[in-house]
């Protein structure tokens, strides 16, 4: 990959500068990275009218269609190329480096689909669906948040309803993110009407099934361009629609492990786009004085050993999913469990403090919101990070899990 000369840096031209993955990319990989480079800069192009408006990036996902981004992790028996969790990644954090809402869209949508792909087989209804989603690029939202529970994913209120035609569904989802714009939603529910909260299901369903009354509005600090208003969901479809495997394994398997890493690479994608602003405005200052490097300069240092940090916790945690993937003793031990909910804290928090450090370099040219410099975008985008499924949550809801787990003996793992 050609390196970027300082001329490309100071006139804003956008390529892929770093990636997540660590290994040489085969040529499937690098040719969703090289598609992923050409939607990221219709993407970088609308982002600061998405974040103005609170509009969906309709260009971006458009372009992301007509590069075929959004079905790319359908197995190629279903017409798709069978891209794996280190393409998802990829993608993520190159979209992420020009606009939050795109990235998170496309994060959000793939979790879905892998999903999909991991708990349906069998099903003829889904595994239609896996072709449609490789052929039509249909965009999948995601239901998790309800009513009261907020970001209790593995508690359901509304239930399933089985009847002489088929299910029915009424949800009050107080989060469904581009809802509105999506081609069909996945939502949790509990498996019946007289099931216990924690008995759920996954249900896919698509637009012609459902119909969503808005509740609440979407009128956010960051990530604007998600458009995640509140609904009452009223769906209905056929049994089918059901998947086969239950929520809890759905859960431990894959939703949580591919949201948390591909969430995780929209974070890493802020970050590192706020640290190349602030290298701009550290070579623009430093070449403006005779080479003396302006007050910020060390701020600069502590965002760039940040954000490496945050890119080897995401990577060590890629390396150990793709190696357990098809495992799911290993993927439901406590130790997996514990270690990739920390993923999501850590990673999150990191991410804020590049950030942070990003702006205290620029110092009142980043906090601008009309300069070359403004990091005021990112800061707002990435401030989400720690609030989407609450770390004070995860952590409370793991710190039983670590009491009970063993302090390692050796600095490596076998």
């Amino acid at each position: 990959m050609p390196q970027r000369t300082l001329g490309d840096l100071e006139h804003g031209a956008f390529e892929v500068m770093t990636i997540i993955q660590m290994p040489q990319p085969d040529v499937l990989s690098q040719t969703i990275l090289q598609r992923a480079a050409s939607v990221a800069a219709v993407a970088a192009e609308g982002a600061d009218n998405i974040d103005r408006e609170a509009s969906f990036p309709k260009a971006a996902i458009d372009a992301a269609r007509s590069h075929k981004l959004l079905g790319i992790q359908i197995p190629r028996e279903f017409g798709g190329e069978g891209a794996s969790i280190f393409d998802v990644a990829d993608t993520c954090y190159t979209l992420g480096r020009a606009c939050a809402s795109t990235a998170m869209i496309v994060a959000m949508h793939q979790t879905k689909v892998a999903c999909l792909i991991r708990h349906s087989r069998g099903s003829g209804w889904h595994e239609a669906l896996m072709r449609r989603l490789a052929t039509e690029q249909l965009l999948l939202a995601s239901s998790t948040t309800e009513g009261q529970g907020g970001g209790n994913v593995r508690s359901s209120a509304a239930a399933i309803e089985r009847n002489e035609t088929g299910i029915t569904l009424v949800r009050d989802a107080t989060v469904i993110s581009y809802g509105e714009q999506a081609d069909g939603i996945v939502t949790i529910a509990r498996r019946a009407k007289d099931a216990a909260a924690s008995d759920q299901v996954l249900v896919a369903f698509i637009r012609d099934n459902y119909t969503l009354e808005r509740r609440l509005e979407w009128e956010t600090l960051g990530m604007r361009g998600t458009c995640s208003a509140g609904f009452e969901l009223k769906a209905a479809g056929l049994a089918e629609q059901v998947f086969p495997d239950s929520y809890d394994k759905i859960h431990s398997q894959t939703m949580t492990p591919v949201a948390h890493l591909s969430w995780a690479s929209v974070w890493a994608g802020i970050a590192a786009a706020a640290v190349e602003r602030a290298q701009l405005f550290v070579r623009k200052a430093a070449r403006g004085s005779g080479g003396q490097l302006p007050p910020g300069a060390g701020h600069f240092t502590a965002a760039k050993l940040s954000l490496t940090k945050l890119r080897a916790i995401i990577t060590s945690s890629l390396d150990t999913y793709a190696a357990h993937e098809h495992d799911d003793q290993a993927l439901g031990s406590l130790a997996f469990q514990s270690s990739i909910n920390l993923l999501k804290v850590q990673a999150s928090e990191l991410a804020v403090e590049t950030v942070m450090s990003a702006m205290r370099t620029c110092g009142l040219s980043g906090y601008r919101n009309d300069g070359d410099f403004s990091i005021g975008r990112n800061l707002r985008d990435i401030l989400s990070s720690p609030l989407m499924i609450n770390n004070d949550r995860i952590l409370a809801n793991i710190a039983t899990a670590s009491l009970m787990s063993g302090v390692p003996t050796r600095l490596r793992d076998d």
